[in-house]
């Protein structure tokens, strides 16, 4: 009798691992969850019990591999120059904006990259920061940023700004005038 209800409890088993993985974050709960059903539809035909645990443990372990294999290979793409880049590893390159000075021995600053305040060095051959300077991040370092000066910040647009538009500007003029 309870034989035969084995693929009702592995039923239970792969949907509880179904609901589970959405309030999870590892994406891993749902192929456990489609190996407990793969073992619930062995139990169904009528097959022994040690036959059905290989089951779950197969289609489990594959699914899991073969995932993240798919994931490693076409969605974080780390290897890559120019992947796919997020939080602090999109830093570097990301124009912010001085709010606070240089200040100390090593020239500590306060610098807005996205919204966001990093406490910011100059990078070595570059002068003190000063409020309002518009800064490229060139490197992460613990919770520090170094910075550099820049001239020339393309907008949202991928139109330069600064002198470049300064140089145009006048240059107009000087055709009108």
């Amino acid at each position: 009798m309870i034989d035969d209800l084995a693929w009702i409890v592995w039923t239970m088993l792969g949907v509880i691992f179904i609901i589970a993985e959405v309030f999870t974050s590892g994406f891993v709960l749902l192929w456990f969850g489609i190996g407990a059903l793969a073992a619930a539809l062995t139990g169904f035909v009528g097959f022994s019990y040690p036959l059905q645990f290989l089951v779950f443990f197969i289609v489990s372990v594959a699914l899991t591999a073969a995932s993240r294999t798919i994931f490693a290979n076409y969605f974080l793409r780390g290897g890559e120059t120019g992947g796919f880049k997020t939080g602090i590893d999109a830093l570097p390159g990301k124009i912010g904006t001085v709010v606070s000075s240089s200040r100390g021995a090593l020239n500590e600053g306060a610098v807005k990259v996205y919204g966001s305040t990093w406490t910011a060095y100059p990078t070595e051959g570059e002068q003190p920061l000063e409020a309002g300077d518009r800064v490229v991040v060139e490197r992460l370092q613990g919770a520090s940023i170094y910075v550099r000066r820049v001239d020339t910040v393309p907008d949202w647009r991928g139109v330069q700004t600064g002198e470049t538009v300064r140089r145009l500007i006048d240059s107009d003029e000087n055709r009108d005038g």
